[in-house]
């Protein structure tokens, strides 16, 4: 059975950066906010490389990415998937990221793991003309990568 995309991005006129998940995980759908599962890393990444507190609510997290100039968002609309593994992603039908990048001079878009970059790279890398870079995945199923890995090479973010 297909599952949808129930949140809407996150981005203004300001946003200057892109990352791109590959599809909600069921705690995200749920709370309908990003990276909503207590053990995804993503918050407390993003925090650290910042040097800022971990945003706890979702207007915090907004404002925490909106104050950072970072939009985000799914690669994917729909998908059939088992639970939240992206292994299990089958039949996937993109989102449409014009509308981000018609409003905000997006000039750096990351893909926070595997499925997702390989998805911007079959769905929309042709289309936007903005080659995307690969991060390791801040999900809990990504164990062999420690949170000191995580925050060097998700350092980049605050460089650019």
């Amino acid at each position: 059975m297909a599952e949808h995309h129930n949140i809407e991005p996150v981005f203004d006129e300001n946003s200057r950066i892109l990352i791109l998940g590959s599809f909600p995980s069921v705690k995200s759908r749920e709370q309908r906010f990003f990276y909503g599962h207590p053990q995804n890393r993503f918050w407390r990444v993003l925090a650290e490389v910042f040097g800022e507190p971990v945003p706890e609510t979702v207007a915090e997290k907004k404002a925490f990415l909106l104050r950072n100039r970072i939009a985000v968002w799914d690669v994917i609309r729909q998908c059939d998937i088992t639970g939240s593994g992206d292994s299990t992603i089958k039949n996937a039908v993109p989102n449409d990221i014009s509308p981000i990048l018609q409003c905000a001079d997006i000039q750096n878009i990351f893909c926070n793991g595997q499925t997702s970059y390989r998805l911007y790279k079959k769905f929309m890398e042709r289309e936007t003309g903005i080659p995307a870079r690969l991060l390791p995945s801040t999900s809990p199923a990504n164990a062999r990568c420690g949170m000191a890995r995580l925050f060097e090479e998700w350092q980049v973010i605050a460089e650019k």
